[in-house]
């Protein structure tokens, strides 16, 4: 489908709003407390829908409608453990990154273990943002394929390019600014998209719940040969039972909201604790509404494609097409001209939203976590504010690169690639800082003891995923609970060498 000249019109003003925003706020970047926390002055209700556009990428977007289509909402469930995780969020860690103008959430590493592991959790902040990046990336790629028929190279340069243009000169004041405007397009976006749905389908949105319910759509429960097997709530590490599922979003939104640099950085350019804490309940009565209309809207396209067969829509059932293609294809094929430019521009806006953030927090934590603290101590402001452009141009090409890297590569559903890989790279991050927020015992060495054991841990599970290992010594649990075992052992090896060494009077 050739675009009408309105969805151009609605796409051009769109992205250039975003870039103005990204000029605007270039002027007001004359110092590193600018360009990383924005002065600290942000309100409650803009942190809380950053951090909405922030969470809710092309994940969201592309990959949640998908994940709905192809099989059902078991993987919703992880997002309900986000109410008691923002809740311990809001009144043990949130307090910690108030206290002395933290920038970094690695600060506080350094603050109750020492440097080293100050270091350590940069790097694995790092690893596991430029894989995040390269993975949105190449979905915003898929989007600009369909839509003007470039090649997969060509979308990912055009967009990576675009993004990292009005983040490396806009700095926080633009991403956060741009986060705010993006959920508000997202939100439209698939409003528009499901209002055309229910619209084409002849019983409307009953026949949506009708269909849908009687094929088992709204089932909690792994998806097996075209139908959900039984939603099961027992504790098992060999399978998604809704328990065990609910145990994983617990430790992803816990890990989230106690060391992600993402969201501890919102945590600092807040005006207060009061306002901190404001943007936290933005978030969590913004976020879960909108992740379930997502799913939905999947659970409805897959009514639409049954009263409507598609050849797209049945080659993703079937396995033969990617699952993330479907919404760039819905979008373009049967939406009506003009409102195809609101819904693009939505895709957009929940890719960039997610790219901006993560390429600012990126450079923040490699210019004060490791260059400022290590490499070149004692320069002026003006000096890390120059290298934090450079490095924020650094982490563009290497985003773009990953994207072009995985556009080769073969994944099941996006959502259920980037749940693995999340727990994989997670590192027992929320163990360390869990031990660092509820004890004062042990340094550095009982962190390094934690560290080491699961990093061995995650290695072996890694050769396990790759078929590496013998049956005999392979681990015996499905990969979706790496991070659950690991934090636990993190916390339980960290505690117990502490137990064997006290903290001496001075940090490592």
């Amino acid at each position: 489908m050739k675009l009408a000249i309105a969805d151009w019109i609605v796409l051009a003003g769109y992205l250039c709003v975003v870039l103005g925003i990204g000029i605007y706020f270039s002027r007001k970047n004359t110092s590193t407390e600018e360009y990383f926390v924005g002065g600290r002055r942000f309100r409650g209700w803009v942190i809380g829908l950053s951090l909405v556009g922030t969470s809710i990428s092309s994940i969201t977007f592309l990959a949640y409608p998908a994940d709905a289509f192809k099989t059902d909402w078991l993987r919703y469930l992880p997002n309900l453990a986000l109410l008691p995780a923002i809740l311990v969020a809001a009144f043990v860690f949130l307090p910690f990154f108030r206290r002395g103008n933290m920038t970094s959430a690695y600060e506080f590493l350094e603050m109750r273990y020492g440097p080293s592991i100050r270091v350590y959790g940069a790097i694995a902040f790092l690893v596991a943002q430029l894989v995040r990046l390269a993975m949105i990336l190449w979905l915003l790629s898929l989007l600009i394929q369909e839509v003007t028929g470039v090649a997969p190279t060509t979308a990912i340069i055009l967009g990576g390019l675009f993004v990292g243009l009005y983040t490396v000169i806009g700095g926080i004041d633009a991403v956060i600014w741009t986060d705010v405007l993006q959920t508000v397009i997202l939100l439209l976006g698939g409003v528009v998209c499901l209002w055309v749905i229910l619209d084409a389908l002849p019983g409307g949105l009953n026949q949506v719940f009708e269909l849908a319910g009687t094929a088992g759509k709204f089932a909690l429960a792994p998806w097996e040969n075209g139908a959900p097997g039984e939603t099961s709530w027992s504790f098992s590490l060999s399978e998604k039972t809704a328990t065990m599922m609910l145990l994983i979003g617990l430790t992803n939104w816990l890990t989230e909201y106690s060391s992600n640099q993402n969201t501890v950085q919102r945590y600092c350019a807040s005006q207060s604790t009061q306002e901190a804490r404001r943007g936290l309940w933005v978030y969590l009565f913004t976020a879960l509404p909108i992740w379930a209309f997502y799913m939905f809207l999947g659970t409805a396209l897959w009514v639409f494609f049954q009263v409507y067969p598609d050849v797209q829509a049945s080659a993703i059932l079937q396995g033969d097409a990617r699952a993330e293609t479907l919404m760039p294809h819905f979008i373009t094929a049967y939406l009506p001209a003009g409102i195809a430019g609101l819904v693009i521009a939505a895709a957009l806006a929940a890719a960039m939203s997610s790219l901006d953030s993560s390429i600012n927090s990126v450079t923040t934590v490699s210019v004060v976590d490791l260059y400022r603290r290590h490499l070149r101590p004692g320069e002026s402001d003006r000096h890390y504010l120059r290298v934090a452009w450079a490095i924020a141009v650094v982490v563009t090409v290497f985003m773009i690169g990953g994207a072009l890297w995985l556009n080769n590569a073969e994944t099941k559903t996006l959502q259920d690639t980037s749940t693995i890989l999340v727990s994989l790279l997670g590192g027992g991050m929320l163990g360390l800082y869990l031990l660092g927020f509820f004890s004062q015992r042990g340094d550095a060495r009982a962190a390094w003891c934690g560290i080491a054991c699961t990093l061995v841990f995650t290695s072996w599970t890694v050769l396990t995923n790759k078929g590496l290992l013998p049956d005999a010594v392979s681990a015996p649990f499905d990969l979706y609970y790496t991070g659950l075992i690991g934090n636990l052992l993190m916390f339980a090896v960290g505690y117990l060498a502490a137990s064997l060494w006290p903290a001496p009077s001075s940090a490592d």
